[in-house]
């Protein structure tokens, strides 16, 4: 756990000097107004002030997860082209082994060392520190973001003042979030929410680019020392933790709130993280990154109804729509749409399509991309952007949205329309399960199980595939499914949450 950041932020007149002091060695290195500059900096303290920094500035940050790995990394750096690159060592030795990708970088600044430390406090122990912040407006760009590239190439997002303000606005009002607060984000781009909150930040020991490797036993050591009330988190990294806490007889009291997401949190994780944080109200809040967030659900709404549907194949439910967020569903093509036209197919007597988004947070466009732009937005006669969220669902009589799984893993075939979210929740049901991923398999419906450790060396497989064909058979969603596979490995998910399995990594490998 990295001490020093709890420290850094719980002065705020401190952060503040700290990141003028910052902007004005970047500065003096040349980073200006508009200035495209990417970074690549371990979460703690430089993070948080170069990028601050950098808003102070009204230079733009550019944001790459590290994790998606090197051809697409670069991929992302050439497409964005920045004009500069404030890093660490390492990323510098990585500037000059793939410089055809960062050709347009003509400043670099060595961040995360004494020396750029101790050239910060030399400009912040100045009598003419310069404190003053770039006149921007709600239009300006802010930042670039990059979402995970699950199901496709990852693309940048463009990131308004406006949307940064309204982002911790709503974030901060529905989900009360009080100054004082102690945040403990495993995600590490949350934690620059963190000074908007007035909260503290507690840097967890784990490597960013491997979330699911995290040791357990430091992050639990870290909540307690820290009485961290407060954390962002995808469900498998809060389930490693909860499964530790529950093993070592640990309930965690000071945590009164948890965000998980990036994925749907199935509910015995939710039961598991209810038994171990005593005091916690528990969200899974769902979004993307080029609008977020747009609804809400608690543990104790699943455990106590929706759950329960799910493990029925209705859908995975992501539950209230926020205030000031609209959302429509628009048939699930991938042609451009001009307009709103009303879905033809229905689920559980519900239009059912891809789920459309307008909010305060709803991004314009992508970087260097007016292809996927055009087939990703739509403008409606009042003139607002509304986003299509690649992702399938309905909205029921409650006004509760539901998430069937993502448009790119729809699964259509003669035998008819399958739904990821749908199926899959029948077959993880199976107590030999731990995941299942659906998967169109030469012409037909398939599910690859992956099993749960007790099971990979004892399982009888014809026994196994034969229950579940009865699993199939009890529900009209998956009736039609009869072929199944056991991929005796984990599977291939997404870096950022390690929570989205690549289905059509899956399906390619049965293939």
């Amino acid at each position: 756990m990295n001490c020093n950041i709890t420290r850094f932020l719980q002065d705020f007149e401190e952060i503040d000097r700290e990141t003028a002091a910052t902007a004005a060695l970047l500065r003096s290195r040349g980073i200006a107004r508009g200035m495209r500059t990417l970074l690549m900096l371990r979460p703690g303290p430089d993070l948080i002030r170069c990028t601050f920094a950098l808003f102070r500035l009204g230079a733009v940050p550019v944001a790459i997860d590290p994790g998606m790995g090197i051809r697409h990394f670069c991929r992302c750096v050439a497409n964005t082209r920045p004009e500069a690159l404030v890093g660490v060592p390492a990323a510098q030795i990585f500037r000059h082994l793939f410089f055809r990708a960062f050709k347009t970088v003509k400043i670099a600044v060595t961040a995360g060392t004494k020396k750029f430390s101790r050239n910060v406090a030399r400009e912040r122990e100045s009598s003419s520190l310069d404190m003053t912040i770039a006149d921007l407006g709600e239009n300006d760009l802010a930042a670039i973001l990059f979402t995970s590239g699950s199901t496709g190439a990852p693309k940048g997002v463009h990131y308004t003042h406006g949307i940064f303000d309204a982002q911790q606005r709503i974030i901060k009002n529905f989900y009360k979030i009080v100054p004082g607060e102690i945040d403990m984000p495993l995600l590490p781009v949350f934690s620059l929410f963190d000074p908007a909150f007035g909260m503290t930040t507690v840097t967890p020991e784990m490597n960013p680019a491997k979330p699911a490797t995290l040791d357990p036993a430091k992050i639990v050591k870290a909540v307690q020392e820290n009485r961290v009330s407060n954390s962002f988190g995808a469900p498998v990294l809060w389930r490693k933790i909860a499964e530790y806490c529950e093993a070592h007889q640990i309930v965690l009291p000071t945590i009164k709130r948890i965000l998980c997401a990036g994925t749907a949190v199935p509910p015995a994780t939710m039961a598991l993280l209810k038994r171990v944080l005593p005091n916690a109200e528990i969200h899974s809040p769902y979004g993307a990154t080029e609008t977020l967030p747009v609804a809400d659900i608690t543990a104790d709404t699943v455990l106590g109804e929706t759950g329960a549907m799910t493990t029925r194949g209705y859908g995975t439910c992501t539950g209230t729509i926020l205030p000031e967020v609209g959302v429509k569903i628009v048939p699930a093509t991938n042609e451009i749409l001009n307009d709103f036209p009303v879905p033809a197919e229905k689920f559980r007597g519900f239009p059912v399509g891809e789920i459309c988004v307008n909010s305060p947070t709803t991004t314009r466009l992508y970087d260097n991309n007016e292809a996927a732009t055009r087939l990703a937005k739509i403008t409606d006669r009042d003139g607002k952007v509304w986003h299509r969220m690649g992702d399938l669902g309905y909205i029921d009589e409650k006004n509760r949205l539901w998430f069937l799984g993502r448009k790119a893993e729809l699964v259509r075939v003669p035998a008819g329309t399958f739904y990821t979210e749908s199926c899959e929740a029948i077959f993880n049901t199976h107590p030999a399960v731990s995941r299942s991923a659906l998967i169109e398999h030469h012409g037909v419906p398939a599910i690859v199980v992956e099993l749960k450790p007790f099971a990979r060396k004892s399982v009888d497989e014809a026994k196994l595939k034969k229950e579940l064909r009865d699993l199939a058979a009890g529900t009209p969603f998956t009736a039609a499914i009869e072929r199944f596979f056991i991929y005796k490995k984990t599977f291939p998910c997404d870096v950022r949450h390690n929570a989205k399995i690549h289905r059509l990594t899956l399906r390619k490998y049965f293939a």
